[in-house]
């Protein structure tokens, strides 16, 4: 793992951040720990570090996670994996309606912590194998390092998954998925945020905002969709 991956764990249990900083360390990331929310968002906001995710426990003292999430969702697309002793269903989904990626219920195993890292790092686009941030097609650049879509050099407003979910479909140029295989790749296998519908939705609102340029995006009838130039 390189370590310029830095992990920011908000979390007031000490013991669970020894643990957690002692294995990630191992694993090669370097790992800022806060059992306050306020700061931790402070640091988020405000350090020049390369913060790659965020590990956000629900039950804080000065503030829930799900006030924290929504927070750190006003000025950042980083990805966030919530920790919770609370493993109710309306939890999790309320927990990815706010902005959360993932949702890891407590007491788990580093293991099982490190892996859903990886899952969400890979799915956010982090773990890049090409060093190539930027592509052209067409009147439209895709910043990939700065998460932007322009065209004509104007940025476009999308939203964080519209901007995965347009990414992934350009880097298998050509090939076709169907919707269950987006929502998989794009909200995770263990989502519980969503339907089959999500995609076509965001589909619908990427092609809107492409304009004279949606043509990229091309739906196979009966099977799924497509980028093509």
């Amino acid at each position: 793992m390189n370590e310029q991956f830095e992990i920011l764990m908000i979390d007031d249990e000490i013991e669970l951040q020894n643990l957690m900083v002692t294995y990630l360390s191992k694993e090669g990331y370097h790992v800022h720990t806060s059992t306050n929310a306020e700061k931790g968002i402070a640091y988020l906001q405000h350090t020049k570090s390369n913060v790659a995710l965020v590990l956000l426990d629900i039950m804080l003292e000065d503030m829930n996670g799900f006030d924290a999430c929504k927070t750190i969702r006003t000025f950042s697309h980083v990805p966030i994996i919530m920790l919770t002793a609370r493993a109710s269903e309306d939890d999790r989904i309320k927990g990815l309606k706010f902005g959360a990626d993932d949702y890891v219920v407590k007491p788990f195993s580093p293991r099982e912590l490190m892996a859903r890292i990886e899952a969400t790092l890979r799915r956010t686009g982090i773990f890049s194998h090409s060093k190539t941030t930027g592509y052209t097609v067409g009147n439209l650049h895709i910043d990939e390092e700065g998460r932007r879509i322009l065209m004509n050099n104007e940025t476009l407003n999308v939203t964080r998954k519209e901007f995965d979910l347009f990414l992934f479909l350009f880097k298998h140029k050509g090939q076709v998925f169907s919707r269950e295989q987006l929502h998989d790749q794009i909200w995770g296998f263990d989502s519980e945020m969503g339907t089959l519908r999500t995609v076509d939705t965001h589909i619908k609102t990427l092609r809107l905002k492409l304009a004279d340029q949606n043509h990229y995006i091309k739906t196979v009838w009966g099977v799924g969709y497509k980028f093509e130039e």
